[in-house]
């Protein structure tokens, strides 16, 4: 057992000194010592060791489209791409065993984040600092944790049924940092439990707000909680929530007032007034060649050409390179930075629009939309979104859902969470060199494979599907 919890979190641990030594060795002239608080301050300011989240979701989703040949040959001429083309097309196999690329880095980065977690709330009791330092770190670091959890467990685990959830495959729940622990999958419902417990006892010992959005706050756990509620399809707690975070973190960036955006003229990451809590995804940007996004036809359709979010975040392929056709996500290549992928001012504001429209509150659900839109259209182009009903409210909501957070991993969250709705259902396909993939409502797909060479070290975690 010993060696399996450490192949686990080998890249884990790596990451950690890594990441922390450098600025640990500024702080303290190379000394790290447990016992003393304010090296756990250090530690949760090394935002590179915390921001982590999956790179998979977008690939996955039907938000990409990738058509070009110059792409296509790219993506299958390394081995290294092999994950990019086989989330793309829904592969039982990401990593292959024996490849240059069998390691997940995905699951180790997050697991890594987890371990630092675990790291800083275990030792913390122990250090000299007040009570209410203790608690105030603890609290920032149970907000990392509950995030890491949430993303891993909207990968590799079934998405929330309250019915199957007790008995449905999750993933390796580690919260103490021990080389003894089995490895076996906790239930998604334990996975979740863990979530909203971090997240619920962080809650009194955070600030309001934060100097950065790469530290969590009150607001933070508040949207991380309406998040994790969504997922769950409790939307009364969502909406719940989502008020609580709008109530210290509602500024919308004005994107009519912009005519281009440049790293110069749109707020950076860990200051943008619309970021409650800032996440980018493992492996960085995906705004160059070959792993550029490709915008689906009916993402770009459904966003229309007057929308803001279609002339300042998408390009024509020619920008991206020779041979590109289309148009592109470009938002990380215009700001110079990754984008967010953590919780927003916007994600709560369509939470609670759609806690609206499924209560058959069509105007309130409107309401919280066209708020959103508002800012989102030069002036003289919005005109105000309208529904017949509930049922077309929601469908609306999830129609902005995706306008709103293309290129950023939820609308493969949504895919998964609404594929056995009547009225979202629907089998997606995709032509990938010469070759046509489908995703059924009913397929094993929606879940990512756990890679082989991590079953191999720790025989105890079961494979998914």
């Amino acid at each position: 057992m010993k060696i399996n919890y450490k192949a686990i979190v080998f890249a884990a641990a790596a990451l950690v000194f890594a990441g922390c030594k450098k600025y640990v060795d500024i702080k303290t002239q190379g000394n790290l010592v447990p016992n003393q608080t304010i090296n756990y301050r250090y530690l949760l300011n090394n935002t590179s060791a915390f921001e982590t989240n999956p790179n998979l979701f977008d690939m996955a989703s039907d938000d990409i489209n990738i058509t070009d040949a110059t792409q296509v040959s790219s993506l299958t001429g390394s081995l290294s791409y092999n994950y990019y083309v086989a989330s793309y097309t829904w592969q039982p196999v990401f990593y292959p065993v024996g490849s240059t690329s069998e390691n997940d880095l995905n699951w180790n980065a997050s697991y890594a984040v987890i371990l630092n977690c675990n790291t800083i709330i275990n030792e913390l009791p122990n250090s000299d600092g007040t009570d209410q330092e203790k608690a105030a770190l603890t609290a920032e670091a149970k907000v990392h944790r509950a995030d890491a959890y949430l993303a891993l467990v909207n990968a590799y685990a079934k998405p929330y049924n309250a019915v199957t959830a007790g008995t449905d495959l999750g993933l390796p729940l580690l919260t103490t940092q021990t080389v003894s622990q089995s490895l076996k999958r906790a239930s998604v419902q334990q996975i979740y439990n863990q979530i909203l417990d971090d997240l619920t006892s962080s809650i009194s010992a955070l600030p309001n707000t934060q100097a950065y959005n790469t530290l969590p706050s009150k607001a933070s756990a508040y949207a991380e909680l309406a998040r994790c509620y969504l997922y769950m399809s409790n939307y009364t707690e969502a909406n719940k929530y989502a008020d609580l975070a709008l109530s210290l973190r509602n500024t919308l960036n004005d994107l009519g007032a912009i005519t281009a955006i440049t790293s110069t003229n749109y707020p950076r990451r860990a200051a943008d007034p619309e970021v409650i809590l800032s996440k980018i995804t493992q492996g960085g940007t995906m705004a160059f060649t070959p792993t550029a996004f490709k915008l689906s036809d009916e993402l770009l359709t459904l966003l229309g050409t007057a929308d803001q979010r279609y002339n300042l975040f998408t390009v024509p392929g020619a920008t991206i390179g020779t041979g590109y056709t289309g148009r592109f996500f470009y938002k990380e290549r215009a700001i110079g930075e990754t984008r967010n992928v953590g919780p927003s001012v916007p994600e709560m504001m369509l939470i609670k629009a759609e806690y609206f429209a499924r209560n058959n509150d069509a105007a309130n659900a409107m309401l919280w939309v066209n708020r959103l839109r508002q800012k989102r259209f030069k002036p003289a182009d919005y005109v105000a979104l309208t529904a017949t009903s509930p049922a077309d409210a929601l469908t609306k909501v999830i129609e902005e859902r995706r306008r709103e957070f293309f290129g950023r991993m939820l609308r493969w969250w949504d895919m998964r969470r609404l594929k056995n709705e009547a009225a979202f259902q629907k089998t997606y396909t995709k032509t990938f060199n010469g070759t046509t993939y489908t995703l059924t409502p009913n397929s094993d797909r929606y879940v990512f494979p756990i890679a082989q060479s991590l079953i191999n070290f720790n025989p105890e975690l079961e494979p998914n599907p």
